[in-house]
């Protein structure tokens, strides 16, 4: 099977902000953005919020502090566009078949049922981070047990990519 055969649907778009609440305005309240999830993810440094747009989900990734894995990224090129996410069926598989097709992937991580993940550095594609996940989870399912509020709050965090509150 290629790569593009694996490819299921594409999930997200991401984009970096300097500040989570400062992008609430536009992408929530100007362009009707519908809370999905979000919360912070200790590890790497990141604030993360999904937002329901008409037709397409958009990811929003704040750094939480200055070695974040975003903070470069600020500081490089500014805020914008971070990457793209493409569900698969077999995160392995996918990073085989592109590896056949000659593209280098990293960042392979399958120790998550929740969450598996490889990509293509924006080298190899025309300066965008490619993300291919397996997932067993629902991800456009809106958070119950907490509110947009919270994840601006710091109240939410990821453990082993599932979102509770702290």
């Amino acid at each position: 099977m290629t790569a593009a055969e694996r490819i299921q649907k594409v999930d997200h778009v991401a984009i970096v902000v300097p500040d989570m609440a400062d992008a609430m305005p536009l992408f929530h309240d100007a362009l009707g953005g519908r809370f999905i999830a979000g919360g912070d993810n200790d590890g790497t440094g990141i604030r993360l919020m999904h937002l329901m747009l008409p037709g397409f989900k958009l990811e929003l990734m704040a750094p939480l502090r200055a070695d974040s894995i975003v903070s470069r990224h600020l500081e490089q090129r500014g805020p914008g566009f971070h990457h793209v996410t493409f569900f698969v069926d077999d995160v392995l598989a996918t990073a085989d078949a592109l590896e056949e097709d000659g593209f280098s992937t990293t960042g392979t991580d399958v120790s998550s049922s929740n969450w598996s993940e490889t990509f293509l550095r924006p080298a190899q594609t025309f300066g965008a981070l490619l993300q291919f996940v397996a997932t067993t989870r629902e991800w456009s399912v809106p958070a119950r047990d907490y509110a947009l509020e919270d994840v601006l709050a710091g109240r939410v965090v990821w453990r082993d990519f599932v979102a509770c509150v702290r």
